[in-house]
């Protein structure tokens, strides 16, 4: 069994939420964090007019000690930025496909197959567009892609910033892939307030004797009735994901990590410092075991 430390996180372009060059400051942060896994976006890999924002991807890696993937999307006259894939296993190959609906906006998704233990996960980095039709057919581009190049039943992440702050599209991911959003499965929703029907029934635990992990397990498996899946008529019901953006009060849900094939242990946005003051968005860390 494999666990993996899995971070999704809208860097912007590392720069802070007032525009100060954050990328040094951000490595620090990551580091903290201990990732075997980095799904980013709005990654600069070309910067020709600040030199301390070039090449982004290959400056955390190396920080990290992780291998880099990088697919660039949107180029300007002086730089470009994309999505990046960063890895503490082995990548295998990857591939950046051009899913650009129209042509105010430019997105790519970054396909990588990594080895973790001698198996293959297939991750997927992606940056949807900021209009729902747009998402619509990108997601649909992406189920294409997954059902030609992914073996059925294979270990799978869909990691990024999805604009969904309606939360439209898990149904889709559901229906179509099978997957399921991490903290639709995790234990509990990190960074908030227990319910007081959870207080109630850690104490009952507690009163009875039970160990600490019989009283977490006790408690996931009644929330796995109460996770975010499909409803009786393909209906997406029950909790939606955390709020991400903006990082120094999120209010729109628009980041994700999606899994199959994982057993999700944890799942936390993580807020304030330093996370307020590296990018617009907050980062997610899921730890998911690989059985």
């Amino acid at each position: 069994m494999s666990l993996i430390r899995v971070v999704s996180y809208n860097i912007h372009k590392g720069r802070s939420l007032g525009g100060r060059d954050s990328l040094s400051d951000l490595r620090l942060g990551l580091h903290g964090l201990r990732p075997d896994l980095m799904f980013l976006q709005e990654v600069q890999g070309r910067n020709e007019k600040h030199g301390s924002l070039h090449m982004q991807h290959e400056f955390l890696a190396a920080a990290l000690h992780m291998d880099c993937a990088y697919g660039c999307n949107a180029v300007r006259d002086r730089t470009d930025h994309g999505n990046a894939l960063l890895s503490r296993h082995p990548i295998l190959s990857f591939e950046n496909q051009d899913i650009s609906d129209h042509r105010l906006e430019q997105r790519g998704l970054l396909h990588g197959v990594i080895n973790v233990g001698g198996r293959e996960v297939h991750c997927f980095v992606v940056h949807l567009g900021l209009f729902a039709a747009s998402r619509i057919r990108q997601i649909e581009v992406m189920i294409e892609r997954i059902r030609r190049m992914v073996p059925d039943g294979a270990p799978m992440l869909i990691a990024g910033d999805f604009n969904d702050w309606k939360d439209r599209l898990a149904p889709l991911f559901v229906q179509q892939l099978g997957v399921y959003e991490v903290f639709a499965h995790a234990p509990r929703t990190h960074g908030t307030m227990p319910k007081l029907r959870e207080s109630i029934q850690q104490l009952r635990g507690v009163l009875r004797g039970e160990s600490q992990q019989q009283i977490r397990e006790a408690m996931f498996r009644r929330q796995s009735y109460h996770i975010n899946q499909l409803g009786m008529e393909g209906t997406n019901n029950l909790m939606p994901a955390p709020r991400t953006f903006p990082s120094a009060f999120p209010w729109l849900r628009l980041d994700r990590i999606y899994q199959r094939g994982f057993a999700v242990r944890s799942a936390r946005v993580l807020r304030g410092r330093p996370w307020t003051q590296l990018s617009d968005h907050a980062p997610i860390l899921a730890e998911l075991e690989l059985p």
